[in-house]
């Protein structure tokens, strides 16, 4: 399903409403800002400023507007799945006859490099920890389980960074279905955005949590085809629900190059940055860096890979030029 910047056509896009869209027959029903932000009618605002700052992510706009607006009525609605995994589970044990023990409730977060999902997971994080019925939640991002550069460079994927190949797939599997077994604790590889590359020696060890969200660019990618036609097991087979953030590419690719050119008085001043080398770029010869980086990866990765992936969400956040969100759409089916 395509989300459109304008209305479906034979849709009045003034009409403030919930779109179900039945004339182009989407799964998805539309909601929009105003008619989600009703959904948290009587839910106290969470956060205060300190956490916004805390939380928000390098070039975005995330305010205390936007947490009771967008992510307070998301919050709201993973907790009702949350309790309602947990009913259908002992309904099962009493068919069954059995007893198994409550095994992580997994949230995947998708989208493209620079939209904004690590922020939006970092907010669910902390939203979903607040609620009483899930005081523990944790956090993984699939970048640890990015192949080492040694291992890229040898492979010839170095510039093929992001893309589904340069993951160890394998090892990302096994991680998630040793979670959804119930395992007291598992563990992940630790990857540094400053070294652009993963710690030798460093892991991120999940503790059985109540929630487990898992963040990164393909984790709605489909399973893989083998060559005897059959399919294998995909990582979104593991997810409970499952979150896209979406936006136009030109605007993303725009975010892209400013928080890059942010970036060259931050991280990229530490002389152990993968990215040093650009700390004293020029303004122009920053942007037409950024620019090219886009260009040759990130973008093709998005259209060739990230985006085809969005119609498998639960749930669409789609953001306007500002990086705020401005409709969502839940999928009824």
């Amino acid at each position: 399903m395509t989300v459109m910047d304008t209305a479906p056509p034979g849709v009045d896009a003034g009409t403030p409403a919930v779109r179900a869209a039945e004339s182009h027959l989407s799964p998805f029903v539309e909601l929009d800002r105003a008619m989600w932000a009703r959904l948290a009618d009587q839910l106290d605002q969470p956060f205060d400023q300190a956490d916004v700052e805390r939380l928000r992510g390098l070039g975005e706009t995330l305010s205390l507007r936007e947490v009771a607006e967008v992510y307070l009525p998301l919050s709201r609605l993973l907790g009702i799945h949350v309790e309602a995994s947990g009913t259908l589970r002992r309904a099962t044990n009493d068919f069954l006859g059995e007893r198994t023990e409550r095994t992580p409730y997994v949230i995947g977060v998708a989208g493209s490099v620079a939209v904004g999902k690590s922020t939006t997971a970092r907010v669910l994080q902390e939203m979903l920890r607040r609620w009483p019925s899930t005081p523990r939640v944790e956090l993984i991002t699939t970048d640890g389980f990015l192949r080492p550069n040694a291992e890229l460079r040898a492979r010839g994927l170095m510039e093929r960074k992001g893309f589904p190949e340069s993951y160890d797939r394998r090892a990302l599997l096994r991680f998630m279905a040793d979670v959804k077994s119930g395992a007291q604790e598992v563990s992940a590889p630790v990857y540094s955005h400053v070294t652009y590359d993963i710690v030798a020696g460093e892991r991120q060890t999940v503790h059985r949590p109540d929630v487990l969200i898992v963040e990164g660019l393909n984790v709605l990618a489909p399973p893989r085809v083998r060559a005897d036609g059959t399919a294998g097991l995909s990582v979104s087979d593991f997810f409970d629900f499952s979150v896209y953030v979406d936006a136009r590419a030109d605007w993303i690719r725009q975010w892209y190059i400013e928080r890059f050119m942010d970036l060259r008085s931050g991280a990229f001043q530490d002389p152990g940055a993968y990215f040093h080398r650009y700390a004293d770029l020029s303004d122009d010869a920053a942007r037409t860096t950024a620019g090219g980086i886009w260009d040759s990866i990130n973008g093709p990765n998005l259209l060739q890979n990230v985006l085809p992936t969005r119609g498998r969400a639960r749930l669409v956040l789609t953001k306007n030029q500002q990086h705020e969100v401005s409709r969502v759409l839940l999928r009824k089916v």
